[in-house]
C-alpha cells in the first residue's frame, strides 16, 4: 500500500473525527451544523482513502480495495441524502442511514482484511 504523508495522515485522521462528531450530533439532534460537519469530514476521509493506492499483485487485497472505495463513496452518499432530508428535497426520511450502515460494513470489513491481507503477502 502506498503511505501516506503526514499531512495526507493528518486530513484523513482529522476527516475521520469530524465524520464522527457530524453524525453525533445529526442522530442527538443537538444542531442543524451536524450534517455539515460530517459531510466535510466524510470528503476529507474519503479523498485519503482514495489515494492511498495498492500497486501489488495480490487480486484479494485488489477486490478489498474496490469494496473500500465504494464504502467511502457510500459516506459521501449519506452525506448527500442527510442534506435532501435536510432542505426536503427528495428524500424526506431516513434512507441516509441504510447508506450509512451498507457503508459502515463495508469500512469496517475492509479495515480489518487489507493490513491482515498485507501481513500474508509480506511473509
Amino acid at each position: 500500500m502506498k503511505t501516506l504523508t503526514p499531512l495526507q495522515n493528518f486530513i484523513f485522521q482529522f476527516g475521520g473525527c469530524l465524520l464522527i462528531c457530524g453524525l453525533f450530533l445529526r442522530i442527538l439532534n443537538l444542531t442543524s451544523l451536524g450534517t455539515w460537519i460530517y459531510s466535510i469530514g466524510t470528503i476529507a476521509f474519503a479523498a485519503m482513502q482514495i489515494i492511498s493506492r495498492y500497486e501489488g499483485p495480490s487480486f484479494i487485497i485488489r477486490r478489498l480495495r474496490r469494496q473500500q472505495i465504494i464504502g467511502a463513496l457510500l459516506l459521501i452518499l449519506s452525506g448527500a441524502l442527510m442534506m435532501a432530508q435536510d432542505f426536503r428535497w427528495i428524500f424526506t426520511r431516513n434512507q441516509w442511514v441504510v447508506c450509512l450502515m451498507v457503508a459502515a460494513i463495508l469500512e469496517v470489513y475492509t479495515a480489518f482484511r487489507i493490513p491482515a491481507e498485507l501481513k500474508k503477502e509480506g511473509n
